[in-house]
């Protein structure tokens, strides 16, 4: 792979002139960063999702955390 890579520039982008490596440089960048940042939106977007279960573990740790603070308030 690393040797492909190193033909590839010293066969093409070499030859480039340096503004023209420059661009080419920032796109490749760009791209990356935009790739990682799509990454991160969805991993954060997944985890803000709730589902039918996750409600459903709330709805009764609540019920259960209301029925043991009303036992205590009666003892």
């Amino acid at each position: 792979m690393a040797n492909k890579v190193e033909n590839i520039y010293t066969d093409i982008i070499s030859s480039l002139p340096p503004t023209e490596r420059l661009q080419l440089a920032t796109l490749i960048l760009n791209g990356l960063a935009k790739q990682q940042m799509d990454r991160e939106i969805n991993f954060v977007d997944d985890s803000d999702v709730w589902t039918r279960e996750d409600e459903e573990d709330l709805a009764l740790f609540a019920f259960q955390q209301g029925v043991t603070d009303l036992s205590q308030e009666e003892d």
